[in-house]
């Protein structure tokens, strides 16, 4: 997969525009990195939802996580509140 994000912070991800409704301030952010960047074979980019003060993937001190760190599963949602619920996925 290619992630982009623009000046002004809209994240595309292999060319398609990401609806990011909970992301309150968007933008590019904390970065390092050269887009269109490319995630590697079994790893995830992950952002943060403050954007301007968020250190993740878009700064190579971080980089991107293999699957083997990710040991959550998102069962509930919170927010936005007119989501808020039971994730069924």
């Amino acid at each position: 997969s290619f992630v982009n994000i623009t000046i002004d912070g809209d994240v595309y991800v292999n060319g398609i525009l990401l609806k990011e409704d909970y992301v309150k301030d968007k933008m590019l952010g904390d970065t390092n990195i050269t887009y269109p960047y490319q995630v590697p074979d079994g790893e995830w980019f992950v952002l943060g939802d403050k954007r301007e003060t968020s250190i993740d993937s878009r700064n190579s001190e971080i980089g991107c996580i293999s699957q083997e760190d990710i040991v959550g599963k998102i069962v509930f949602r919170v927010w936005p509140f007119k989501r808020f619920g039971k994730i069924n996925k």
